[in-house]
Formats: C-alpha cells, structure tokens, sequence
C-alpha cells in the first residue's frame, strides 16, 4: 500500500496530529490513525510523530504510510509445536527461534498462529467469533522460549487480565556484552518509538513512552566482557530487555536492532568464545520460566525450558552453567 502525504494548512495549525491525519485520509478512522502513529507509522518532515495529539505545524509534510492488508483470517498449516502442556483453555509451548507468533506485512503465514489453528482443528473454539487462537502475549521472532496461548474466551479473558495486572511470572535468560554493575539491580526507563527509526523502540523521556520496568540478576560472567542474566518482567513493553540492557551499555549478543558497538571490556574475551559470540546470528534471549493461575481451576501452573541447541553452544563455550530452577 502506498504512503499518503499532504502539507499542513494554516487552518489546521493546532488541530491534533491523528485528527488532523483522519480527516485529510478519510479511508482511515481516527482511532485507526492513531494507532498507526503509536506503531510509527506517521512522521512530520520525515521524523516519527511520537504522539497521537501532537498539534499540527503549519507547513509540515506529514506522511502516513499503513502496512499492507494480510488476510483478516488465517488459515492452518502444519507447523511442528513443541507443546509443554494442553487443555481446552490453553496451550503451552516452547517457541523456536525464528518463529513469527502471529501473521503481518512480510510475514503473512507459516507463523505461529497458522500452527495453531492447524494443531487444534475442530477443538479450537470461536474466540470473539473468529475460529482463532487468542495471543495473550508475544515472543520476538528470534527470541525462543515458553509462551501461553489461550484456546477458549475464558482463557483469553483470565490470561489478558493477568498480563495487564502484572500476575504472571516471567524470567528471560540473556547473554549480553560486559558484565553490569552491579550484579543484581532494576532497570526503570520509559520506552516508545525511536524517532528515527519505526523498527526500532528507545528509551523515551516523560510521555513519549510508556513506563517499563525490568529486573535482573547476574548468573554468570567471564572477564568482564560477557554474562548471563536473569531477567525479570514488571511490564510487557516491545523489546523490553533488549531496550533496557542496551541503554545501560550491555546489549545482548547478537542483537540486530540494539546492538551498535560492543563495550570495551569485549576485547578481554579470547579466542573461541569471542568469535562464536560475534557471530551468533540473533539475539541471545530466551523465555526461560513462565508462572500463572489456570484461567478455570486457579491452579498455580509453572513452566521451565532450557535454551535452545545454538545458545546453549555459547554457554557451553563460555563455561557458564544454569542453575537448576531454569532447567
């Protein structure tokens, strides 16, 4: 679909951006516009519009550029599921590296979500009408690791609400560059879209982004130039980790999007080690332990995966071992 641009009037100086936008691309509601904005999707003179009701500038180019239609509903292929437990409100799995959780521009099928709907079949039942498994969360495309999906309204009623209250447990293993000081500590800092670049989130000072909170412990560490943390959620935010441990100068390896220079202390690392973590090809995160209350029988359930064969090599050559309760 192609971008849409128009130049700011003097009568729409001090108009809201996405109301601004609504009315001179009427296709698009308001509501759709301002989500379009929120996924960076709008810029003004070719920088992101960082907020919804942002007063317009006479003279400023604004382009909104929508992604392009994928079929309102997916349709079922036969995916293998690592599948950690089942029942008819839920489905419990080890996601694998590389796997898009649900359909988008670029990736339109062989996702997730196509998996599922061929996994459960005719036991799939209809979730806000649509036969469709209900994602509750999300997992990157490179990042692996335990995700839970809800099968039936209930679970997608219980299982949303305890994501928003912030009532599951979630602990995330990553391998990053240095070794954080100190060992054990919290990462507070808004998060919202990068200015400049749509793909990218950024830690964002007041209303420009929302507020996310992550702890982490330290596992392990060589020589100052790598660790192994143990990375707590307090909020759910895009790219949390991965924004949060490069902001304080310890991006993970690999990562595509976050990772721009690596901390002095890498040069410390010898030979094998160095060169397998150099080139590890995404980013060494894993959804390690996932912890809720069953949607129906409010029983506690708890999940544990062991990272995948690729970081597992990395922590093998490093030495690093996990401790037992994130096996």
């Amino acid at each position: 679909m192609s971008e849409h641009r128009i130049t700011a009037a003097a009568a729409d100086s001090g108009k809201r951006a996405d109301r601004f936008l609504a009315e001179a691309f009427p296709a698009y509601s308001r509501s759709r516009v301002k989500t379009l904005i929120e996924e960076g999707r709008a810029t003004r003179d070719g920088m992101l519009l960082m907020q919804p009701a942002e007063p317009v500038r006479e003279g400023a180019v604004y382009v909104l550029d929508p992604p392009a239609p994928v079929p309102a509903e997916p349709v079922g292929q036969d995916i293998p599921l690592a599948i950690l437990y089942e029942d008819d409100d839920l489905i419990v799995l080890d996601k694998p590296a590389g796997l898009v959780v649900h359909p988008a521009p670029g990736n339109e099928d062989g996702t997730l979500v196509n998996a599922l709907i061929a996994h459960c079949g005719a036991n799939l039942p209809g979730i806000g009408g649509e036969l469709r498994p209900g994602i509750v969360h999300r997992l990157d495309k490179d990042t692996s690791g335990v995700m839970v999906v809800a099968k039936s309204e209930l679970g997608m009623a219980a299982l949303s609400s305890a994501f928003a209250a912030r009532m599951v447990d979630r602990e995330y293993l990553a391998l990053c560059w240095g070794a954080p000081y100190p060992a054990a500590d919290e990462i507070m800092a808004n998060i919202g879209r990068d200015r400049f670049d749509r793909k990218r989130m950024a830690v964002r000072a007041g209303t420009d982004g929302k507020p996310a909170l992550t702890r982490y412990r330290t596992l392990a560490q060589r020589d100052n130039a790598v660790a192994l943390l143990a990375c707590r959620l307090a909020t759910g935010r895009t790219h949390q980790i991965r924004v949060h441990l490069s902001s304080i100068g310890h991006p993970i390896v690999g990562d595509p999007l976050y990772l721009r220079r690596l901390p002095p202390t890498a040069k410390l690392l010898p030979d094998p080690p160095r060169g397998a973590l150099l080139d590890f090809p995404r980013q060494a995160l894993h959804a390690a332990s996932l912890g809720f209350l069953h949607p129906r029988t409010r029983e506690r359930m708890s999940f544990h995966t062991d990272p995948p064969p690729d970081m597992a090599e990395l922590l093998d050559l490093l030495g690093f071992k996990l401790p037992p309760s994130s096996g």
